[in-house]
């Protein structure tokens, strides 16, 4: 079996705890993510599924147990530790893009790069390759905002590759297209996968990207209720997995 990458050890969100209105949120949830998984966490609105993202990404602190990313426990860490570990372990991929639409898909993904340190002239190169290896190569120059939505969704897959991530998060990464251009990005997603060792968990509503995970877990009211192991490309639905 491959490396485990990252582990979640008990853990727990709990909003204004001991509080009339309290809300827990992610309720003791153990996992492994594999190097090479591509995971797709499912499951009704509300169920918790964002949250533990969030929690995985170490953009939100669990209220109780461990997550461990690469070896290394996060919870003590300082906000820059934790910084530093989304900056050089993570790649974030949002349904929203989150792209700045004035800047050019060149000058966006090379944004990341520069913040992470590098100098501008390899940030522009690493920025270059990376468009052009997700099919971007003729809209280095455009800007962002001009970009049809299954652009705008590679250029931010672009970005989340650039520091070369142990893991790429992805929240609700086809919400926001249509069917082709939503296949277009999963498609991407799976090459990525596949032929380039990427590790994947993605939260979704969308049952068309179980076709492409090899591990699928459905959360309700904040647990994990059911996993079911993938060897092949067909579509696991919810009303299969709640039976």
């Amino acid at each position: 079996m491959s490396k485990v990458i990252l582990e979640v050890k008990g853990v727990e969100k709990i909003y204004n705890p001991g509080q009339p209105n309290e809300v827990r949120a992610v309720k003791g949830i153990d996992l492994k993510v594999h190097k090479g998984d591509f995971i797709a966490i499912v499951g009704p609105s509300g169920s918790g599924k964002t949250t533990f993202l969030d929690i995985l990404g170490c953009l939100l602190r669990p209220s109780k147990g461990k997550v461990i990313i690469d070896g290394k426990e996060t919870e003590r860490l300082s906000e820059d530790g934790l910084a530093r570990v989304r900056r050089e372990k993570l790649g974030f991929v949002f349904q929203q893009y989150n792209l700045i639409p004035t800047f050019t898909a060149l000058e966006n993904v090379s944004l990341a790069l520069r913040v992470a340190g590098k100098s501008k002239k390899s940030a522009e190169k690493r920025a270059r390759e990376l468009l052009e290896f997700v099919g971007l190569g003729k809209r280095l120059n455009h800007p962002a905002g001009l970009l049809s939505g299954g652009e705008q969704q590679r250029v931010a897959i672009a970005r989340a590759l650039a520091n070369e991530p142990e893991i790429i998060l992805a929240d609700e990464p086809t919400g926001n297209l249509d069917s082709k251009s939503g296949k277009q990005v999963l498609e991407l997603m799976k090459w990525l996968n596949l032929e380039k060792g990427y590790t994947f968990v993605v939260v979704t509503h969308d049952p068309e990207i179980t076709r492409y995970s090899n591990r699928v877990i459905y959360l309700k009211d904040g647990k994990i209720i059911k996993e079911i192991i993938k060897k092949d490309r067909r579509i696991i639905r919810l009303d299969r997995l709640i039976k």
